[in-house]
C-alpha cells in the first residue's frame, strides 16, 4: 500500500458530543485504507476519546496524534454575560511530546473547572502557562484570526497571529487553510495565506472532518438537529451539516489546494 502524502489533522469523533458523527474505529480504518501513516483527534473542548483513539490507532499501525479543538475566550475566561458566549473562538492544539500531553490534560481540565461558561474555555494567559510541547493551528472559520479578517480588522488579525505564535516554540504555530465550499471560507482563504506570508508563519491544510464519507452527510444533519432542537425541514434552522466535512483522500485534498503544495506537505511535518 503506497503512503499518502497527506494526513488529516482536524477530526471530530463521536466524542464531539452531538456534533461529530465519526466513530473512532472508522476514522482509523479510513486513514489506514487511504495509506495515511498518522491521524489526529481534535474533539471540541475535551479529551474524552483519547484513550480509545490511541489504542485503536496503535493496533492499526497508525500514529495517533492527540489533540483538541479548544474554545478560546477572546475576552478571558472571566468574561460572562451578554456576548461572552459568542466570543469563544476555536483553536486547534496538537500534542508533540510527553510534555505536550501533560499540558493538554491541564488545559482541558482547567477549561472545565475554571473557564466553563456554556463551553469549556481557556484563554491566552492559561495557554501561555501550558503551551510547552504543543503545536497550535488557527482552526476553522470560528478561529480568532479568520474571524478578525472577516470583520475587516486585518491589523488586529496580524497582531494576534504574532502574539499567539509567540506562545508556542518557533515554527509550532500554523495558519490553517480550509475549503468546504463556504463563501466566507473562499473569501478568507487568500487573506489567511497572505497573512501567513507577511508574518512568517507556516500554513497547513485541513478538512474539518465530522463524518467518514459523503454518504454520512444526512445522518450528521440529523445529529445537528438533535443538538439544536431543530427540525430537518426547517429552512431557517441555525446549524446545518456541510456535505464536504468528510474524510477526504490525499488526492482530493491536493486537488482542492493545488495552489498551496507546501501547506499539504506540512501535514506530514
Amino acid at each position: 500500500m503506497s503512503k499518502a502524502e497527506f494526513v488529516h489533522l482536524h477530526n471530530h469523533s463521536e466524542y464531539s458530543l452531538l456534533d461529530g458523527a465519526f466513530r473512532i474505529e472508522d476514522m482509523v480504518s479510513r486513514a489506514r485504507k487511504m495509506g495515511m501513516n498518522a491521524v489526529a483527534l481534535t474533539d471540541h473542548g475535551n479529551m474524552f476519546g483519547v484513550v480509545p483513539f490511541y489504542r485503536e490507532a496503535s493496533r492499526a499501525g497508525i500514529k495517533p496524534i492527540i489533540g483538541m479543538e479548544a474554545y478560546l475566550a477572546r475576552d478571558g475566561i472571566g468574561s460572562r454575560g451578554a456576548g461572552a458566549q459568542s466570543r469563544n473562538d476555536h483553536l486547534v492544539l496538537l500534542v508533540k511530546n510527553r510534555e505536550g500531553y501533560r499540558n493538554l490534560i491541564r488545559l482541558s481540565s482547567l477549561a472545565y473547572t475554571e473557564g466553563f461558561y456554556y463551553k469549556p474555555r481557556i484563554d491566552l494567559e492559561i495557554l501561555k502557562k501550558y503551551s510547552g510541547g504543543l503545536i497550535g493551528m488557527s482552526a476553522c472559520l470560528k478561529g480568532t484570526i479568520p474571524q478578525l479578517l472577516l470583520e475587516n480588522r486585518r491589523d488586529q488579525a496580524e497582531s494576534f497571529a504574532r502574539e499567539i505564535a509567540s506562545v508556542f516554540e518557533e515554527g509550532d504555530f500554523y495558519i490553517e487553510l480550509q475549503n468546504h465550499g463556504i463563501d466566507k471560507e473562499l473569501k478568507v482563504l487568500p487573506e489567511l495565506a497572505g497573512l501567513a506570508s507577511r508574518v512568517g508563519l507556516p500554513t497547513v491544510v485541513t478538512n474539518d472532518c465530522h463524518f467518514s464519507d459523503g454518504a454520512d452527510h444526512q445522518a450528521h444533519d440529523v445529529l445537528l438537529c438533535l443538538q439544536t432542537s431543530g427540525e430537518l425541514d426547517d429552512e431557517n434552522r441555525k446549524l446545518r451539516s456541510n456535505p464536504e466535512t468528510y474524510f477526504k483522500s490525499a488526492e482530493q485534498m491536493r486537488d482542492l489546494f493545488s495552489e498551496h503544495p507546501e501547506a499539504i506537505s506540512n501535514t506530514l511535518a
